[in-house]
């Protein structure tokens, strides 16, 4: 039997600070991103400011609040977190390959169903180890993790349970991206349905905090958990196919009941397993 995952550190177990988080996380990334979707939408003119630096809302937002809390201690504490291995490394197989499966058995419905798919990376393999990299240091987990699991998520599920938490930060993390499906871009937000994102984003939450307390309030699979979903449907467009989607959403939600089932709601977590 494995040893109980240690308690959060000690400026949010002490005091959470919830509000100031999700404050300084919007107010960060919908200061970047909300001039550029009002002026996609008319109402402004286009205002000179970066979208990209949005992005590190989350991150920027557990950093100050954990340096406040404690200083640069806090600080190399959190960041430490992301370079962490002391648990048990078979945790990173849902990491890395649970997205991949999923969107491979989509992708399939996508081509059995008459999609016409184009992938970004055909006749140049070596893009797909290339943008894993690009993904994982400029796509969205390194911006992120550190605020949605790093610091979000621990006081959350110590109030909600395990799964409550999970979905209060997928909730947050939904709407958190909503001003991106109003800017024209390059990205998947842009014209695509906001509930299925949200009901997607929801279950990965679910799923990730069920990795995150099985390996020991480590980051590094959740930054890995984070990027193979990024990676696997920026690689294999499976979005532009209506069927495809659905199996996605049904994928996702047929395995989060099942880890809930199996794992238990109030930890997602079984001493005697993990």
């Amino acid at each position: 039997m494995s040893a109980e995952r240690p308690s959060p550190h000690p400026e949010q177990s002490d005091n959470p600070r919830i509000g100031a988080f999700l404050f300084l996380t919007f107010g960060w990334s919908w200061l970047f991103w909300g001039p550029k979707a009002l002026a996609a939408r008319g109402f402004v003119g286009d205002v000179p400011v970066l979208p990209e630096l949005g992005a590190f809302g989350p991150t920027v937002a557990a950093f100050v609040l954990v340096t406040y809390a404690n200083g640069t201690t806090g600080a190399r504490y959190l960041l430490r977190r992301a370079v962490r291995f002391d648990f048990p490394k078979r945790w990173l197989l849902p990491a890395l390959f649970l997205s991949p499966v999923v969107v491979f058995v989509a992708l399939g419905v996508a081509l059995a169903t008459g999609a016409s798919l184009s992938f970004p990376w055909a006749g140049n393999p070596v893009v797909l180890p290339v943008a894993f990299a690009v993904i994982f240091f400029l796509g969205g987990p390194l911006q992120e993790e550190f605020g949605w699991r790093g610091y979000l998520l621990d006081p959350l599920q110590k109030r909600f349970s395990a799964l409550g938490g999970g979905v209060a930060v997928g909730v947050v993390w939904a709407v958190w991206h909503v001003p991106l499906f109003f800017i024209p871009s390059e990205t998947i937000y842009y014209q695509n349905p906001f509930l299925g994102f949200a009901v997607s984003i929801t279950l990965l939450s679910v799923l990730m905090t069920w990795v995150y307390n099985n390996t020991n309030a480590s980051l590094l699979p959740a930054l890995l958990f984070h990027t193979s979903f990024n990676w696997s449907q920026g690689m294999f467009p499976i979005l532009d196919s209506d069927p495809a989607s659905l199996t996605l959403v049904g994928l996702l939600a047929f395995t989060t009941l099942s880890v809930v089932l199996y794992w238990g709601p109030t930890r997602l977590r079984r001493t005697d397993r993990s």
